[in-house]
């Protein structure tokens, strides 16, 4: 297991290594530069603002000087265009509304989307079951820029305590919670499904209920542990893709999360907020995945 859990680790930072390189030279292959705009920017004055930030340098110099300050000053630059302000600071100020917005979110999720898979499968082929699929179907197939409006017209506009747009009380978070969690308890819902049927087609599960075990020691003993597998998987990276926002939602909602960030640096041409954005990202994604291993090899004897 700890030889498992070493090459994990070092399979994630050459992950990140990798991407790091590859959003580097990928943003400076971009048309323009992010001093490009509709008024044109004095000679003097731009040769002084690329000396400041480097981008007068060749490009290997650059990268070597980025990946100086990324991993001795822990520095991911600055923006450009708003006087030096930190890219760690922007992602400072916006992360915790992300991790909250998430955090309700996967709760949501899980909530329903497990219960909802797992009551399918063990109803296998009742309207009980057709029920559960086509609550899945629905939030696979609707985006969320469609539930959201419907969500914020027939629930904000009925209820005054709920709140449609902001970020500033408790009640501003449901409206955003449930539209990024319904979406993903969709997807939880066939996963765990699917697992489960996979499990109760098992011997064992058999070999239980010829026994006389009740039907839900099975489900709680025998059965979950290997059936939520597939969900577990899942919920790593999904929940690393809730925390980063959703730029759809957050507009909606006017939430100032991280993924109003991601358009916008991509518009102004932010070369290190992209860099910072996709790497934090990158960041959350690795250490997900590396949970979500955690939690199979916990929930498999196999895999130990």
């Amino acid at each position: 297991m700890l030889k498992l859990l070493i090459s994990r680790f070092f399979q994630g930072l050459l992950t990140l290594f990798v991407l790091v390189t590859l959003t580097f030279f990928l943003v400076r292959a971009m048309p323009g530069s992010p001093y490009t705009s509709e008024k044109a920017v004095p000679a003097h004055i731009l040769e002084q603002m690329n000396a400041y930030t480097g981008l007068d340098k060749p490009l290997p110099v650059q990268y070597a000087r980025y990946l100086k300050n990324l991993i001795i000053h822990q520095d991911l630059g600055i923006m450009i265009k708003k006087d030096g302000v930190k890219v760690s600071e922007i992602i400072r100020d916006s992360f915790p509304v992300s991790l909250t917005l998430g955090l309700a979110s996967m709760a949501i999720a899980l909530m329903v989307g497990i219960p909802a898979g797992v009551i399918a499968a063990v109803k296998k082929n009742t309207p009980v079951d057709f029920a559960c699929l086509s609550f899945a179907m629905l939030g696979i197939c609707l985006p969320s820029f469609v539930i959201g409006p419907l969500l914020a017209v027939f629930v904000g506009l009925k209820f005054q305590a709920i709140n449609v747009a902001g970020w500033s009380s408790p009640t501003d978070w449901i409206l955003p919670a449930v539209t990024l969690g319904m979406i993903n308890a969709a997807y939880l819902a066939r996963l765990s499904r699917g697992g489960m049927l996979d499990v109760l087609s098992q011997d064992y599960i058999r070999t239980a209920k010829a026994k006389g075990v009740p039907g839900y020691k099975i489900i709680i003993r025998h059965a979950l542990r290997g059936g939520l597998i597939p969900a577990v998987a899942f919920v790593g990276p999904a929940f690393a893709g809730m925390i980063s926002g959703s730029f759809v939602i957050e507009t909606i909602f006017q939430v100032p999360g991280m993924g109003q960030h991601f358009v916008n640096a991509a518009t102004d041409r932010e070369f290190f907020l992209i860099q910072g954005l996709v790497l934090f990202y990158g960041f959350l994604i690795v250490g997900a995945n590396l949970l979500a291993d955690l939690a199979q090899i916990a929930l498999n004897p196999r895999l130990r």
